[in-house]
């Protein structure tokens, strides 16, 4: 039940549905014990990601004052860069000692939203205007491309997950095609002073919202999840792999059905914490403001009724939000 499996996606694309209920068949399983995979086969070019890889490395390595020219604003949707330990996310599990994690951020929503009621009506909280850096030049371009990609492949497990939990396979469709999404590029500096006591490179925490993309590096000090086993696991690295979990959003959607897992991103050994620099991207996929998360038909009946009153997605993430802010 702690294993965390390796699924190849590719076949969520293939005209044979046998095929496709094949994977939603190991989406589901995974969901079910742990809450986290690993994803081969989902189409994302190795160049994209070199290339997101190098951009984003490029405006860290920036001196303070040029990355702080797009520093993250109060009520400006969480756009941005945010500095070194400016954030403790083990707060929003209500852990008001928590030091403050050691990573620094840049952040981004949808880079296109239309000019539409709907946009407009929740610019403020969740389609706010981006903070494009200046250099590299090329940096708006590359990420803009890799959140669309990461766009497509939440797309496509979504309707893996609707195959998996017995829907029809286009049931999430109209409630994420409007989504409010966060994407995060987070890098965790080389440690060459030893982190306070029970400082990590980030706290433990669940996700939010539906699902989470990540994409990680192989450095020293990397991701681990409680299993049910109740210890930590490290999540194995798997060239061109991304991994994928599901948040709080979804747990609830499915009637608990599926698992929110904690997790975090430990420090490396101290032997090898001067060379440890690890950089990771996240793709926070979350649904349209205005969808109704109610718990899903499939997953509800006499034996198991809903534990969870309808919800708003919108509503569901600014009161997950508060809960962090007000730790």
């Amino acid at each position: 039940m702690d294993e965390i499996a390796v699924v190849d996606v590719s076949g969520l694309g293939s005209p044979d549905p046998a095929v496709r209920r094949a994977v939603a068949a190991e989406l589901d399983s995974a969901c079910r014990s742990i809450g986290f995979l690993l994803v081969t086969g989902h189409g994302v070019s190795g160049p994209l990601r070199r290339r997101m890889y190098e951009v984003t490395r490029a405006f860290f390595d920036q001196p303070p004052e040029a990355k702080q020219r797009t520093m993250a604003r109060a009520g400006g949707g969480y756009r941005g860069y945010s500095g070194l330990a400016s954030e403790s996310l083990a707060r929003s599990r209500h852990d008001t000692t928590a030091p403050a994690d050691l990573f620094e951020s840049f952040t981004i929503g949808r880079p296109d939203a239309p000019e539409d009621a709907y946009h407009a009506r929740h610019r403020h909280n969740f389609f706010a205007p981006n903070l494009w850096p200046e250099t590299p030049p090329e940096f708006r371009e590359v990420w803009t491309t890799y959140y669309h990609a990461m766009e497509g492949l939440a797309g496509r497990l979504m309707r893996g997950f609707a195959l998996g939990l017995g829907l029809e396979e286009d049931y999430f469709d109209d409630k994420i095609d409007r989504h409010i999404t966060n994407m995060r590029a987070i890098n965790y500096p080389d440690q060459l002073q030893e982190p306070l006591p029970g400082q990590l490179r980030a706290g433990a925490h669940s996700d939010y919202g539906s699902l989470t993309i990540l994409l990680p590096d192989a450095a020293p000090g990397g991701l681990e999840v409680w299993t049910k086993a109740d210890v930590w696991r490290a999540v194995p690295y798997v060239a061109d792999a991304f991994v994928v979990n599901i948040g709080d959003l979804m747990a609830e959607w499915t009637n608990d059905q599926w698992v929110s897992t904690l997790h975090r991103v430990v420090n490396p050994p101290r032997d090898r914490a001067a060379s440890s620099r690890r950089q990771s991207f996240a793709f926070f996929h979350q649904p349209n403001y205005d969808a109704l998360i109610e718990c899903l038909p499939s997953c509800v009946g006499p034996e198991r009724p809903a534990r969870y009153a309808p919800v708003r997605s919108g509503d569901h993430l600014q009161l997950k939000i508060e809960s962090q802010v007000n730790a």
